[in-house]
């Protein structure tokens, strides 16, 4: 049943890929404005908005580190790990899983626009 339709896709595709459509030229300018420095140069913006993104978003996360005293809140959850590790119960603390998810979409988003425009 699945190599029948298979064969049937195949076909139909083939049919498909064969025909010619008078498009006038309208393919060739496209192809040649697609070449223009003008795709060039908006590509190179968006290039540089997504590394000031995420120099942006990385430097937020910094700050905001640094205001939050992460370093003793992420010592005070290492401890609460390790001697809670025996009895399987964790605490969670809050304001530190807000702000590693916070910087984690944000970089993350800057990321997801990076690798598009990698795609292009």
């Amino acid at each position: 049943m699945i190599d029948n339709d298979e064969r049937l896709l195949q076909q139909f595709f083939s049919e498909a890929a064969n025909q010619k459509i008078e498009d006038n030229g309208f393919t060739e300018r496209v192809m040649q404005q697609l070449a223009s420095s003008n795709v060039q140069r908006s590509s190179f913006n968006v290039q540089r908005f997504s590394k000031l993104w995420t120099i942006f978003c990385v430097s937020v996360f910094a700050v905001l580190f640094v205001a939050f005293h992460g370093w003793e809140l992420l010592a005070v959850q290492f401890e609460v790990m390790l001697r809670t590790m025996a009895t399987q119960s964790f605490s969670i603390n809050l304001l530190m899983l807000f702000s590693v998810v916070f910087g984690l979409l944000f970089v993350g988003t800057g990321e997801i626009i990076s690798s598009e425009l990698a795609r292009k």
